[in-house]
């Protein structure tokens, strides 16, 4: 079980959702080799910025605020990143499937659940594809 009790991670989740800010993105991580998590950034550079973040020995869970939609409407859309860097440690990785679901109970609405090991599976047009095809109709025919 992770420890998600630390109140900036809600604070930032909250801060994230919210359209009178410009922060678009948060993200956690775990405490040494604990399994309580803290806040480790957060920012208004998208997920360019976030993935600096992206150690390859580290976990990390990110909440990212994208705009999506046409001309007609332009609407905010939320994804549930979760890095698992490809040089951390056996146990850390085989106990992020049972996180994730710790940590869902703090980053609660989101369109679109974005796993990678690797920053290039990080990119933003990819993210914003599959967040058009979750989110239905889609008039600019951007599938």
């Amino acid at each position: 079980m992770a420890n998600v009790e630390d109140p900036a991670i809600e604070e930032a989740y909250n801060d994230v959702r919210d359209d009178n800010t410009e922060t678009n993105w948060m993200a956690c991580g775990y405490v040494g080799k604990t399994n309580d998590l803290e806040m480790i950034g957060s920012g208004s550079g998208g997920i360019d910025e976030m993935k600096s973040l992206f150690d390859p020995t580290l976990v990390i869970y990110g909440y990212l605020r994208v705009i999506a939609g046409d001309e007609e409407s332009k609407r905010p859309k939320f994804v549930f990143v979760v890095w698992v860097g490809e040089n951390c440690g056996v146990m850390r990785r085989a106990r992020v499937s049972v996180h994730k679901s710790d940590v869902k109970k703090v980053i609660k609405q989101f369109a679109v659940e974005w796993p990678g090991t690797e920053l290039s599976e990080f990119e933003y047009e990819d993210i914003m594809k599959q967040v058009r095809k979750v989110g239905g109709a889609d008039y600019q025919g951007n599938w």
